[in-house]
């Protein structure tokens, strides 16, 4: 029966013989009279998901890796992706602008017309990087983005989405840039299902970066055909289940295609906790158009981390990730969720944000307060600390030092960002020094994963490649898919048939050609 079962392409009929389940391959069952009880299809992972997510990005199968930032979703993740059928997207936020420019150099040489996408993320406190980088993918050619951390659409993001857009010979509405945008909450669903507001295209037509007839079509698009559903991941999350916002967010996808009609229908990926093969086939057969990885490809071999991140995140468990305040949207209250085993991060950056909201400046700060934050955080003088801030922001947005001078809860704000800000540094490097200040974004998919491959070749840090293991993943998937038809026929099945291990490249190529 498992035999049966891991040869995903080839269906077979389920037959009631002397009273006790039969299984044949091919062909209608026999003339025996034996009553057939029913036939379990091929499944294959190319037709998990929505067929048109697939073709309109020309992947060969329905799985994202989601752009990690500070280039944690590496070219190399791209580019791993886009060989494989899939879709990688770089991880530009928090990367200085002239490494993305050179990222996506670098990703156009690696994978030439092989699909792929690079993250725009929302930047409320440095509006400026949200233009540069709109700049960038519209003069490079950028033509997909994955918009992450948006609270509400903005000038750059609506016209990224509509530039260049027109109207083909066949009456068609073509438009060149698109967005994957990653979302946990409906009414932040809801402006990417729809339209881009007027009040950005009116902007965009008196700037003259769209004419009249332009923004009368951009009317009839919606700002993203596809949004994520992202529960509980890594980073920025709102922590929530994936079995309850997916089926809401299908069902706003609905009600937004029945209002506007668009030319193409609207669709909805899942992210937030895919780690094994059950979980990714429960993605799918909740009716997700896609599935979208994080957390575990940090873990792999090509993510833009340290091997000691790699290995901290091979040891964890579900339980061992919390929330905590996040370095780009600090004076928010904002908050991403982290890796906790391993690293005192969580805990120190809590610290901060609490005395933060409690005292107007760091000159207010107690004694004994400053001495430990400057003995154990920070690990200089403050004041140093903000003279190498006030370099950075000299370089990169000097209207921060100017409002810092004139509000010193601002400035006090702007230095314990930089721990913030570099403790994802330290993490990425890899810094002996500073193992304790990791800061690692994770969510529990790391140890449902961990959990999955312990004792198998991929519990190896070292053995742990994205395409392995995206393929695993889409191979179990459509297993677990037959097996649940089985199981509807059968009523109740043996233990030995509901597990699926991890399987080498060769393995799987030998059952199915990948």
């Amino acid at each position: 029966m498992k035999g049966a079962l891991r040869e995903i392409t080839t269906p077979f009929w389920v037959i009631r013989k002397n009273g006790q389940l039969a299984l044949g391959r091919g062909g209608q069952p026999g003339n025996s009279g034996d009553p057939i009880v029913g036939l379990i299809p091929a499944v294959s992972p190319i037709s998990l998901g929505d067929g048109h997510f697939r073709s309109d990005h020309g992947l060969k199968y329905a799985y994202v890796s989601g752009g990690m930032a500070t280039g944690i979703g590496s070219v190399d993740i791209v580019e791993a992706m886009a060989r494989a059928g899939m879709l990688g997207i770089y991880g530009a936020a928090g990367v200085p602008m002239e490494r993305v420019e050179q990222a996506v150099h670098e990703v156009q040489q690696r994978v030439g017309h092989l699909p792929y996408g690079f993250n725009f993320i929302h930047s409320p406190n440095e509006l400026g990087r949200e233009k540069a980088i709109a700049d960038l993918y519209l003069s490079r050619g950028v033509h997909l983005a994955e918009s992450s951390a948006f609270l509400d659409l903005t000038y750059e993001i609506v016209r990224y989405r509509t530039a260049g857009i027109h109207q083909a010979a066949d009456g068609q509405i073509v438009t060149p840039n698109r967005l994957i945008a990653k979302v946990s909450r409906v009414e932040v669903a809801t402006r990417f299902f729809s339209p881009p507001p007027e009040k950005f295209l009116s902007s965009l037509v008196q700037k003259g970066e769209l004419t009249q007839q332009q923004a009368q079509l951009a009317a009839k698009i919606p700002m993203a055909e596809d949004v994520t559903a992202e529960a509980d991941s890594g980073g920025h999350t709102d922590n929530r289940p994936l079995v309850a916002l997916l089926p809401t967010l299908l069902s706003l996808r609905d009600r937004m295609q029945e209002v506007h009609q668009y030319a193409k229908p609207l669709r909805v990926g899942a992210a937030g906790g895919i780690a094994t093969p059950l979980g990714t086939a429960g993605a799918f057969a909740l009716g997700a158009s896609y599935v979208m990885t994080g957390s575990i490809h940090q873990a792999c071999l090509e993510a833009g981390t340290s091997s000691a991140v790699k290995q901290m995140l091979a040891e964890a468990d579900q339980a061992d990730c919390t929330m905590c305040p996040a370095a780009d949207m600090f004076e928010l209250g904002v908050k991403v969720q982290v890796l906790k085993r391993g690293t005192m991060f969580a805990m120190r950056a809590s610290k901060l944000y609490e005395l933060y909201r409690s005292y107007p400046s760091m000159e207010a700060l107690p004694d004994r307060e400053r001495q430990t934050l400057e003995q154990t955080v920070f690990r200089m003088p403050l004041q140093q600390v903000w003279q190498q801030t006030r370099e950075f922001f000299q370089r990169r947005d000097p209207a921060q030092i100017e409002r810092a001078e004139r509000d010193p809860k601002h400035q006090m704000a702007l230095v314990f960002r930089w721990y913030l800000g570099q403790s994802s540094r330290w993490a990425t490097s890899g810094d002996p020094e500073r193992r304790l200040d990791y800061q690692v974004w994770s969510g529990p998919a790391m140890g449902a994963f961990n959990e999955w491959t312990r004792g198998t070749f991929l519990a190896d840090p070292q053995a742990r490649k994205v395409g392995t293991v995206a393929r695993n993943l889409l191979y179990g998937a459509a297993y677990f898919q037959r097996l649940q038809i089985l199981q509807l026929h059968a009523g109740s099945l043996p233990a030995t048939i509901r597990a699926v291990v991890p399987q080498t490249d060769d393995e799987l190529q030998a059952v199915y050609a990948f």
